[in-house]
């Protein structure tokens, strides 16, 4: 943390402090410069100082916080941006380093890892991540849907367990129906369903269910859902997928 000029894409896990890594914890104390998304900003609030300045936007507005830590590091700031989960995984650090690429600038960048939404929910749920997995976003903001549900199609039809992220919105209330629909072709109506939302946050809630009886309208924007492979089975309220061990 010496040098200035230093730009920090830093993931701050699920939302609650205890599930956040030790060097993120460090770093947020130490920097000049917070920029971040209002509702992550709200989760780490007590580890700011007075002494640092704190720049915090809206929803689709990622462009633009990235562009203002880049401005702020090219003038001798130590700047964290914050990510929910960890900054690689849906995160800032993608599109930072893209614009840094494109426009030259001279910035040093380090990426904090965290505790994606899918295994903390993995963590409540059990062990449902033991075998190979894919990770879909059914957020069609930044990807067509046409490609999304080539992706579900894919993970069915190759039995990889699956996580999604963003699953329902106010907008998007038909693509986990459809999404319910592919793995069903594909996978028994008894497949176990892993449902956790508000994970690390107050009003942490999680359901286990399974694939013909997904509750749809239980699901929104701050829920992570858990599909198992054709293997996973349920004991004593948890998930478990088989990793092939001889017993």
């Amino acid at each position: 943390m010496g040098k200035s000029n230093q730009l920090f894409v830093v993931g701050i896990g699920p939302g609650n402090l205890a599930g956040m890594s030790r060097q993120a914890y460090q770093i947020l104390q130490q920097v000049d410069i917070i920029i971040g998304y209002k509702t992550y900003i709200k989760l780490i609030e007590e580890l700011i100082s007075g002494n640092q300045e704190v720049y915090l936007s809206g929803m689709r507005q990622e462009k633009e916080r990235a562009v203002k830590a880049i401005q702020m590091a090219e003038q001798d700031k130590k700047v964290a941006v914050i990510s929910s989960g960890d900054p690689g995984v849906y995160g800032m650090a993608g599109l930072i380093l893209e614009l840094i690429d494109k426009g030259n600038y001279k910035v040093d960048v380090e990426i904090i890892a965290g505790i994606t939404a899918a295994n903390a929910a993995a963590a409540l749920l059990g062990a449902p991540l033991m075998h190979d997995y894919a990770v879909i976003s059914l957020s069609d903001i930044l990807t067509p849907w046409e490609v999304i549900k080539k992706r579900l199609a894919g993970a069915a039809a190759a039995d990889f367990i699956t996580v999604l992220y963003n699953p329902r919105s106010s907008r998007r209330v038909e693509q986990i129906k459809a999404a319910q629909k592919i793995f069903l072709n594909q996978r028994a109506a008894d497949t176990p369903v892993g449902i956790v939302r508000q994970i690390g946050r107050s009003g942490e809630e999680k359901r286990i269910t399974n694939l013909a009886n997904m509750p749809e309208e239980e699901i929104d924007m701050l829920t992570t859902v858990i599909i198992g492979n054709s293997q996973t089975y349920l004991s004593a309220d948890k998930m478990i997928t088989p990793r092939g061990y001889r017993l």
